[in-house]
């Protein structure tokens, strides 16, 4: 199968980190806000999702879209920040929440262009596939961070990944298999 026949548009593997690497998607209510903001972004935005995983502390995407991806990760992430945030800051159970806020607080004040709080870190690291092996190989690797920090022993026993979605399941995130 050659991807570029398969898509009109190319594909990208995406790790968006959240600041200072702090552990924040322990909790569902946290996790939702992503895989519900992923959802938007696939319905509405155009964003072609192809393989995701959301560990505690990072989110790996294998994305591809006719609109600008650049665009739509901003927008993504601006959104993702603010609900995040906001969610930690009225969730009354949330043990560690001055010190999240706290940490994403200081992130914001040494930078310039964030005004209240700083929750992901600058930037994306957003690779081309360039080719079918090298795609394979990102949704092994996509499918494998759950396993690989021991929190599953098999890929599709983790719900916040597409690793269900490829063996013929349905998972959380509206995904385009490849």
């Amino acid at each position: 199968m050659d991807i570029k026949n398969k898509l009109t548009s190319d594909i990208y593997f995406v790790t968006m980190t959240v600041t200072n690497w702090i552990d924040v998607f322990t909790r569902p209510d946290y996790k939702h806000i992503i895989i519900d903001s992923l959802n938007y972004c696939s319905a509405k935005k155009g964003l072609n999702i192809h393989a995701w995983v959301l560990m505690t502390n990072h989110l790996h995407l294998l994305i591809s879209s006719e609109q600008n991806i650049s665009d739509i990760l901003r927008d993504f992430k601006k959104y993702t920040s603010k609900q995040l945030t906001q969610n930690i800051s009225e969730n009354i159970s949330e043990s560690r929440k001055e010190w999240l806020l706290n940490l994403f607080g200081y992130a914001a004040s040494i930078d310039k262009k964030v005004k209240n709080y700083k929750f992901w870190q600058e930037g994306n690291n957003i690779q081309l596939v360039y080719s079918e092996s090298y795609c394979k190989q990102k949704i092994d690797y996509i499918h494998q961070n759950p396993v690989k920090a021991e929190i599953v022993n098999c890929p599709e026993d983790y719900r916040y990944s597409s690793a269900n979605d490829y063996m013929g399941n349905k998972g959380l995130v509206e995904i385009i298999i490849i």
